[in-house]
């Protein structure tokens, strides 16, 4: 195996790097995690995510997990009800004369991380370990974090996200800004704090459009409502608008403005003392993004591929670049580790290429002046 003897270091705890880490244990390998976060319970985990067959859910198979995440999914939570800005439904997929498939099962985001951080070996992962920096060393990295600790690796793999702080190591490619800004929120205790807009998720999902702006709700399994507001807005509007986006109340003010014709019930999402907010410049990378194959560094999911989430694509993304590239780095049939590198990142940047294009027409196709006409038509077939 060209893994034989070899530490390798995933920077990143993720869905991505968790199950690369479990796959590759499966194969023998020597796998260390280092994730940013203090412990496990560290960060709030954000909306519902729904695998697809041959990405997210291969991924599970592959890593012997499939059962746990049937154990744990939730079997409603995919249902989703199109709505205009006033809350009027026009498509359901809870009435009885819709044919709901559950083709794309959902999960919470907690749930799925602790499946595959109970897959591991003990001592797997190192928390409390933000990358800071790395030097050549040897054969290998040897690799710093803020908390002043060092390690060595023979290969890093980057699974630290968006922003990435190892994809530099590997290319000068920046991304490239969408044209649309999402301000993400969650509401703790969703019945007591917002019952109208509980009672309309309904355990599942609304989509909302009107004015060119989109308005996205997930309900969790522990009671809490996630939003998504999508506004096109320039790519300097975070930093220019002057919102403290540690205020509810002024990101209340800024939402009552921004989404001024919209029914009153959507200020509901406000309604709690129990709130954060993030706001998220949504970008991709160009879809022709490519660079030379290192010997022991690589990346995937969104330090790779970034792009709105307008898809669904983007954990399934990185859970079918981890037993891509896990199958590539234990396989046999290539003669070192740059040659599998270079066959995992060629593959990886076409599948990203196409999914990118799509997730942007999608984008584009949301944030229209005839957006929930253009989503009943394509959810009716």
């Amino acid at each position: 195996m060209l893994l034989q003897n070899k530490q390798v270091a995933i920077v990143g705890g993720g869905p991505g790097g968790l199950s690369t880490a479990r796959l590759l244990q499966i194969k023998g390998a020597q796998v260390t995690v280092y994730e940013r976060d203090v412990n496990q319970e560290a960060r709030v985990q954000g909306a519902t995510l729904d695998l697809h067959e041959e990405s997210g859910l291969e991924a599970l198979r592959r890593a012997g997990l499939i059962d746990a995440f049937y154990s744990h999914h939730r079997p409603d939570a995919g249902k989703l009800r199109l709505v205009d800005k006033h809350a009027v439904i026009m498509l359901d997929d809870h009435t009885a004369e819709t044919a709901y498939a559950e083709d794309r099962p959902e999960i919470d985001r907690g749930p799925l991380r602790k499946i595959l951080m109970g897959s591991l070996k003990p001592g797997t992962i190192v928390w409390d370990s933000q990358f800071v920096s790395m030097d050549k060393h040897q054969e290998g990295w040897v690799l710093h974090f803020r908390n002043g600790q060092s390690a060595y690796a023979d290969v890093v793999i980057a699974a630290d996200g968006a922003n990435s702080s190892i994809r530099p190591y590997l290319t000068s490619i920046q991304p490239v800004y969408s044209g649309v800004t999402i301000v993400e929120g969650n509401l703790y205790h969703a019945a007591k704090h917002a019952p109208a807009l509980n009672d309309l998720v309904k355990g599942g999902k609304v989509f909302a459009f009107g004015d060119e702006q989109s308005l996205i709700l997930s309900a969790k399994g522990d009671g809490c409502l996630s939003f998504y507001t999508g506004c096109k807005v320039p790519e300097t509007w975070m930093r220019e608008s002057g919102i403290d986006f540690t205020s509810r109340d002024a990101v209340r003010t800024w939402f009552m403005s921004a989404f001024g014709t919209w029914d009153p019930v959507w200020q509901e999402l406000f309604a709690s003392d129990e709130l954060y907010f993030i706001p998220r410049p949504q970008y991709h990378y160009p879809l022709d993004q490519t660079w030379p194959a290192h010997p022991n560094l690589t990346m995937l999911g969104d330090a790779a591929h970034r792009m709105p989430p307008y898809a669904g694509e983007g954990v399934n993304m990185a859970m079918q670049d981890a037993f891509e590239l896990a199958d590539c780095l234990t396989s046999d049939e290539y003669p070192d580790l740059q040659t599998a590198i270079e066959v995992y990142e060629k593959q990886m940047r076409l599948r990203a290429m196409e999914i990118t294009r799509v997730t942007l027409e999608n984008t584009a196709l949301l944030h229209a002046t005839d957006a929930l006409d253009n989503m009943v038509a394509m959810m009716q077939g």
